[in-house]
């Protein structure tokens, strides 16, 4: 079945009403984390594997503090530098129960946490082989992402800039061509979102969801944040479906004069 930019947001087998997937690190608390999974509307939450005691569940957990009722569990691979880590690691993560969909990441540079494509897109071939629905993070190029699709993933994640760095989407014309040229899966765009005007470009772009992390647990106030990026994601998505007015260099009057008695 073709994925429509226009249809409801849809990973494999689950539909979701918020387009907004937010991360677990990095906050304050984990009290606090909390707070900002209900301020925020989403009902999908991402959680690094290698980060957290999965073995052991008799010791204080984020896992605690996530109500498994109300957010769906989508783990991910952070950390992992080559095929075979990302691999035993989402191989772990269904072991323990966790889910056997993964958010797959595979970083190729230590100072850009820039992915590794072609070591993702080995582990993708290898997890949907292996009945993973993979998420795989990933840049902005467009043949890496149908490639990526080829190998059956589920959705493509692509940065819009470097994790964490909170600087926006930087290249807006291959968003733009991303989502000319992907139909069969969502778009997701992945890392860089810094402040609501970020989620929101990145919807009014066409993107079909949005995921983020730091943006609202370093924010000063993450609640207040969350609750901005929850109204953000939903803003630019009915701008987008609206359909934006053309760009003129020249002023059209908002009152036209034909008609006009004189």
């Amino acid at each position: 079945m073709v994925y429509m930019a226009n249809s409801k947001f849809r990973i494999a087998d689950r539909e979701f009403a918020s387009r907004l997937i937010i991360g677990t690190g990095k906050y304050r608390s984990f009290p606090e984390m909390a707070r900002c999974f209900e301020a925020s509307g989403a009902e999908m939450v991402t959680v690094a594997v290698r980060r957290v005691n999965v073995t052991d569940r008799s010791k204080e957990s984020l896992l605690d503090y996530i109500d498994t009722k109300k957010f769906f569990i989508l783990p991910n691979t952070a950390g992992c530098y080559t095929a075979d880590e990302a691999i035993r690691t989402a191989r772990l993560a269904r072991e323990v129960g966790l889910s056997h969909w993964i958010k797959l990441e595979v970083i190729g540079d230590q100072a850009t946490l820039f992915p590794d494509n072609m070591q993702l897109l080995e582990a993708t071939k290898v997890l949907v082989k292996e009945g993973f629905v993979v998420m795989p993070y990933t840049n902005d190029d467009l043949v890496m992402n149908l490639r990526l699709i080829d190998a059956g993933a589920a959705a493509v994640m692509p940065l819009g800039a470097p994790i964490g760095s909170g600087m926006g989407i930087q290249n807006l014309s291959n968003i733009r061509i991303l989502r000319e040229k992907i139909t069969a899966v969502p778009l997701i765009i992945d890392a860089g979102v810094g402040t609501a005007s970020d989620a929101v470009l990145a919807m009014e772009l066409g993107a079909d969801g949005v995921l983020m992390n730091t943006a609202i647990a370093q924010a000063q106030d993450a609640e207040a944040m969350a609750r901005a990026m929850n109204h953000a994601v939903q803003a630019g998505r009915l701008a987008y479906l609206a359909g934006r007015i053309p760009k003129k260099l020249y002023a059209t009057a908002s009152s036209p004069l034909e008609g006009v008695l004189r």
